[in-house]
């Protein structure tokens, strides 16, 4: 069974959100994401797969844009949809843990 406490093994970076990969199978990845205050997961999007977020600790803000920017705020105990092509970004208010499941394979792009 694969299995991770990720509030436990808490990693931040100051260059950058760290991204740790905790399980992946052929068919699932979920990740979390470490942000300390001010950092962003910059747009991007899953062509082949929706994706979902789960907020632990923290605040921040969930942006989705599909011809339209929408955004929504993120605290603990929030649960957030990435349909799959939706071009999507996370930015932190203070230190926040995501995590997140993705269909694999889901590739990904970054917007320009």
């Amino acid at each position: 069974m694969n299995s991770a406490n990720v509030i436990q093994k808490k990693e931040f970076k100051e260059e950058g959100v760290n991204k740790v990969t905790y399980i992946k199978t052929e068919q699932l990845v979920a990740d979390t994401y470490y942000f300390k205050p001010n950092q962003v997961l910059a747009y991007h999007r899953h062509p082949e797969g929706d994706q979902i977020f789960f907020v632990h600790e923290g605040e921040g803000t969930f942006c989705m844009d599909d011809g339209k920017e929408e955004c929504f705020e993120l605290k603990p105990g929030v649960t957030v949809l990435a349909p799959k092509a939706v071009w999507h970004k996370i930015t932190a208010k203070t230190e926040l843990v995501v995590s997140q499941a993705t269909r694999q394979p889901a590739g990904m792009e970054v917007r320009k």
